[in-house]
Protein backbone atom coordinates (compact mmCIF):
# COMPACT_ATOMS: atom_id res chain seq x y z
CA UNK A 1 0.00 0.00 0.00
CA UNK A 2 1.70 3.55 -1.36
CA UNK A 3 -1.84 5.43 -1.06
CA UNK A 4 -1.27 8.01 1.80
CA UNK A 5 -4.32 8.83 4.09
CA UNK A 6 -6.40 11.78 2.65
CA UNK A 7 -6.16 15.04 5.01
CA UNK A 8 -9.44 15.84 6.93
CA UNK A 9 -10.36 11.32 6.89
CA UNK A 10 -10.18 9.59 10.01
CA UNK A 11 -7.13 7.29 10.64
CA UNK A 12 -9.81 4.28 12.14
CA UNK A 13 -12.19 4.83 8.47
CA UNK A 14 -8.85 4.95 6.08
CA UNK A 15 -7.45 1.40 7.43
CA UNK A 16 -10.63 0.20 7.24
CA UNK A 17 -11.45 1.32 3.47
CA UNK A 18 -7.87 -0.43 2.54
CA UNK A 19 -8.90 -3.54 4.48
CA UNK A 20 -12.65 -4.06 2.73
CA UNK A 21 -10.43 -2.87 -0.59
CA UNK A 22 -8.03 -5.67 -0.36
CA UNK A 23 -10.86 -8.19 1.14
CA UNK A 24 -12.49 -7.31 -1.88
CA UNK A 25 -9.70 -8.29 -4.47
CA UNK A 26 -9.25 -11.28 -2.50
CA UNK A 27 -5.95 -10.70 -0.55
CA UNK A 28 -6.98 -11.89 2.33
CA UNK A 29 -7.79 -15.99 0.50
CA UNK A 30 -6.30 -19.06 0.44
CA UNK A 31 -3.34 -17.99 2.97
CA UNK A 32 -1.13 -20.48 5.13
CA UNK A 33 -3.52 -21.19 8.39
CA UNK A 34 -6.33 -19.91 7.20
CA UNK A 35 -9.59 -20.79 9.36
CA UNK A 36 -6.89 -23.08 11.78
CA UNK A 37 -6.10 -22.05 15.14
CA UNK A 38 -2.72 -20.36 16.15
CA UNK A 39 -0.49 -22.81 17.34
CA UNK A 40 0.43 -22.82 20.70
CA UNK A 41 4.13 -23.56 22.21
CA UNK A 42 3.99 -25.90 25.08
CA UNK A 43 6.43 -23.49 27.30
CA UNK A 44 4.07 -20.89 28.64
CA UNK A 45 6.64 -18.12 28.47
CA UNK A 46 5.83 -15.22 26.28
CA UNK A 47 8.74 -14.66 23.85
CA UNK A 48 8.39 -11.16 22.25
CA UNK A 49 10.31 -12.20 19.10
CA UNK A 50 8.31 -15.80 18.70
CA UNK A 51 6.81 -14.68 15.07
CA UNK A 52 11.15 -14.00 14.38
CA UNK A 53 11.80 -17.58 15.29
CA UNK A 54 9.36 -19.03 13.52
CA UNK A 55 9.58 -17.23 10.36
CA UNK A 56 13.51 -18.25 10.75
CA UNK A 57 12.69 -21.49 11.07
CA UNK A 58 9.93 -22.03 8.40
CA UNK A 59 12.75 -20.57 5.98
CA UNK A 60 15.78 -22.62 7.11
CA UNK A 61 17.72 -19.94 8.14
CA UNK A 62 19.96 -19.13 11.38
CA UNK A 63 21.12 -15.99 12.50
CA UNK A 64 25.29 -17.23 14.36
CA UNK A 65 27.62 -14.91 15.32
CA UNK A 66 30.10 -13.82 13.00
CA UNK A 67 33.02 -16.10 14.66
CA UNK A 68 30.32 -19.01 15.01
CA UNK A 69 29.13 -18.88 11.49
CA UNK A 70 33.01 -19.30 10.52
CA UNK A 71 33.55 -22.33 12.78
CA UNK A 72 30.58 -23.82 10.99
CA UNK A 73 32.20 -23.09 7.76
CA UNK A 74 35.34 -24.24 8.14
CA UNK A 75 34.49 -27.51 10.12
CA UNK A 76 32.30 -28.12 6.96
CA UNK A 77 34.99 -27.02 4.39
CA UNK A 78 37.72 -29.63 6.24
CA UNK A 79 34.87 -32.16 5.63
CA UNK A 80 34.53 -30.98 1.85
CA UNK A 81 38.10 -30.79 1.05
CA UNK A 82 38.32 -34.65 2.33
CA UNK A 83 35.56 -35.49 0.74
CA UNK A 84 36.94 -33.53 -2.59
CA UNK A 85 37.65 -35.59 -5.76
CA UNK A 86 40.74 -34.02 -6.47
CA UNK A 87 43.85 -33.05 -4.37
CA UNK A 88 43.59 -29.60 -6.66
CA UNK A 89 39.64 -28.83 -5.40
CA UNK A 90 40.69 -30.00 -1.90
CA UNK A 91 43.77 -27.55 -1.40
CA UNK A 92 41.73 -25.08 -3.15
CA UNK A 93 38.97 -25.98 -0.47
CA UNK A 94 40.72 -25.21 2.42
CA UNK A 95 42.87 -22.47 0.48
CA UNK A 96 39.81 -20.70 0.34
CA UNK A 97 38.26 -21.13 4.26
CA UNK A 98 42.37 -20.31 5.61
CA UNK A 99 41.68 -16.41 4.17
CA UNK A 100 38.50 -15.93 5.88
CA UNK A 101 40.21 -17.66 8.99
CA UNK A 102 43.50 -15.10 8.60
CA UNK A 103 41.15 -12.38 8.10
CA UNK A 104 38.84 -12.57 11.05
CA UNK A 105 41.62 -13.09 13.03
CA UNK A 106 43.31 -10.30 12.44
CA UNK A 107 40.03 -8.04 12.40
CA UNK A 108 37.48 -9.85 15.49
CA UNK A 109 34.24 -9.19 15.08
CA UNK A 110 31.93 -8.88 18.10
CA UNK A 111 31.41 -12.11 19.69
CA UNK A 112 32.33 -14.98 20.80
CA UNK A 113 36.05 -16.01 19.78
CA UNK A 114 36.54 -17.76 16.92
CA UNK A 115 39.13 -20.02 18.42
CA UNK A 116 40.64 -21.37 15.12
CA UNK A 117 43.64 -21.57 13.69
CA UNK A 118 44.22 -21.64 9.66
CA UNK A 119 44.44 -25.35 8.70
CA UNK A 120 47.88 -26.64 7.47
CA UNK A 121 46.81 -27.54 3.73
CA UNK A 122 49.38 -30.17 3.06
CA UNK A 123 48.81 -31.68 6.22
CA UNK A 124 44.74 -31.76 5.10
CA UNK A 125 46.23 -33.11 1.74
CA UNK A 126 48.21 -35.65 3.20
CA UNK A 127 44.99 -36.59 5.05
CA UNK A 128 42.83 -36.46 1.92
CA UNK A 129 45.33 -38.91 0.30
CA UNK A 130 45.67 -41.19 3.33
CA UNK A 131 41.22 -41.31 3.30
CA UNK A 132 41.57 -41.99 -0.77
CA UNK A 133 43.93 -44.68 -0.64
CA UNK A 134 42.15 -46.17 1.75
CA UNK A 135 38.97 -46.22 -0.05
CA UNK A 136 40.44 -47.62 -3.01
CA UNK A 137 41.59 -50.83 -1.69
Amino acid sequence: MTERKPPGVPFDSFVDKQIRDAQGRGEFERLPGAGEPLPTEVDSTYDELWWIKRKLAREGLSVLPPALALRKEAEDALEAAYAAPSERIARKIIEDVNVKIKDMMFKPPPGPPLGKKPYDVEEVVREWRQRRAATTE
